[in-house]
């Protein structure tokens, strides 16, 4: 895809368009984080919570740009099929949860980091260190390298630029987002995403309706039934099923128990307005965003054939008039930094409330732990991009290492919500009991083996019905089962079960 032609008069306007926005976002932070004092100086909760000030409008902003990126508008368009709308959809309902279950919880017990909520429960230190060195590794080698690279990659075609301009576009995004999050803190990059995101879903939407039009808004004919239906077999990304079992167990772990999500919901006055804040990402999550990861990818199909990744770049090649390509490619990049500011933001936080702070100095300025862990993240980040540039099986190596962490750590903030009296090292044996079954069952199970040819460990025992969210499922629950096993067995402690209510916690059953 090449929108902007090098050397002419029209790319210099468009450009010119593209600085000038992006001018104009950094402007309008700016102007909303002056005297807030979020830098070198600044404390705790302005770095880490914005000052406790974000209103739901910011709320809704941070939350929905901190997901919405170049990995959902190139990749889940590149599958051109309606079924990956549901990861879209399933995400309104992991809102709701969010909403009404964990916020107040978060709230009523002052957190900073979802880490602090397992201290808490636990009453040990121990499976706090653990989880939060889980997610950090996440941000560090998956989440930030990934979003870059991805930008980077797209804004390369966009640009119609050559293979060696894709590590400085990288390092470019990178060094501009960290900038916001070393800068603003929280406030500047909610501020950031809110303003960018209004753009940026605009944009998309015409990008749909322009895609739709181009096939006259016909999607029935010449498209394969199978890139239509929203009713998925054992055989597609999503079987039909999966969506009342380990879908829902993942929307949960993603928006209610992900530091990058929550940390946005924490930085609201009160809990009601941390609720409004959800619940308006919420509807933007089910109104807005199912249809530009989905719809631009299936019009690609029909115009071109399978064409994959390349999908969502050869629509908006196609439909977009030449004079919007400055602004688009705005946009594009608003997506990247948006993102890449907020994970760095709740990186930072994760470095400095849950390691330096203990382990190394209690005193220490939130500002300067910001500034220190911001620039030592970003440069990882830049230096890891030559990997996923050049080695796929890299790539989708340290995205199933993402995968193996979700269902085990949800284990561990299901314990320690459901029961109390459990002993945080039997959570940790449960998680890494979670963490062992799920290595398996993705490289060892459900791959070829050489002694025994293309088949897989699954098809030969007839569970190649199987599919990878069932067995999220089953390392979820056969975690608990393992931390409440171990926690009575080896460490002698009855398990009960409790739930919250207004008059507190109340014992219901042991284990």
């Amino acid at each position: 895809m090449t929108v902007f032609s090098a050397g002419n008069s029209g790319s210099i306007v468009q450009l010119t368009i593209f600085a000038g926005i992006m001018l104009l976002l950094a402007g309008i932070t700016w102007w909303h984080v002056r005297g807030h004092h979020a830098g070198i100086d600044g404390d705790s909760k302005e770095v880490f919570l914005a000052g406790g000030g974000l209103n739901w409008f910011f709320v809704a902003g941070a939350i929905t740009l901190t997901n919405l990126s170049t990995d959902q508008l190139v990749g889940m368009n590149g599958n051109q099929m309606l079924l990956l709308a549901w990861w879209e959809m399933a995400g309104f309902a992991g809102l709701l949860i969010l909403a009404f279950v964990f916020v107040p919880i978060y709230y009523r017990n002052h957190c900073t980091t979802v880490t602090e909520l397992l201290e808490r429960r636990y009453q040990q230190r121990n499976v706090r260190t653990v989880i939060s060195a889980m997610f950090l590794f996440g941000n560090l080698l998956i989440y930030m390298p990934a979003v870059i690279y991805s930008g980077a990659l797209f804004l390369r075609s966009l640009f119609g630029l050559d293979e060696g301009a894709l590590i400085p576009i990288a390092a470019a995004l990178a060094v501009v987002g960290g900038a916001y999050a070393i800068l603003g803190g929280l406030r500047g990059v909610a501020v950031l995403d809110t303003y960018s995101g209004i753009g940026i879903l605009g944009m998309a939407l015409v990008v749909v309706y322009l895609a739709l039009q181009a096939v006259g808004f016909d999607l029935s004919t010449g498209v394969p039934a199978h890139r239509l239906t929203l009713i998925g077999d054992n055989d597609s990304p999503i079987p039909f099923h999966t969506l009342f079992t380990g879908m829902v167990f993942i929307q949960i772990f993603y928006w209610s128990t992900n530091q990058n999500i929550t940390q946005k919901a924490l930085a609201a006055p009160t809990v009601r307005e941390a609720q409004k804040g959800v619940m308006v990402a919420a509807i933007i999550r089910l109104a807005i965003v199912p249809a530009i990861v989905v719809i631009p990818g299936v019009v690609a199909f029909k115009l071109f054939g399978d064409v994959n990744d390349a999908a969502y770049g050869m629509v908006v090649a196609e439909v977009l008039p030449p004079w919007t390509s400055g602004i688009f490619a705005a946009m594009i990049a608003a997506a990247v930094l948006t993102t890449f500011s907020a994970v760095l933001n709740a990186t930072s936080t994760l470095y400095a409330v849950d390691f330096h702070k203990v382990f190394i100095n209690p005193d220490a300025k939130a500002g300067r732990l910001n500034w220190m862990m911001g620039i030592a993240a970003t440069a990882l980040a830049i230096a890891l991009v030559p990997i996923y540039a050049n080695a796929e099986s890299i790539i989708n190596l340290l995205q199933e290492l993402n995968g193996l962490f979700s269902m085990p750590i949800l284990s561990v903030f299901a314990v320690g919500l459901l029961f109390r009296n459990v002993d945080a090292r039997a959570a940790i044996t449960g998680l890494l009991w979670g963490l062992g079954i799920y290595a398996l069952h993705t490289f060892w199970f459900y791959t070829p083996q050489p002694y025994w040819g293309d088949e897989t460990l699954y098809r030969m025992l007839g569970f190649d019905w199987l599919h990878y969210i069932d067995v999220m499922v089953f390392v979820l629950f056969s975690s608990i089962v393992v931390a409440l096993t171990v926690n009575r067995l080896i460490f002698g402690n009855r398990a009960t079960l409790f739930w919250q209510s207004e008059d507190g916690m109340k014992g219901a059953a042991t284990a």
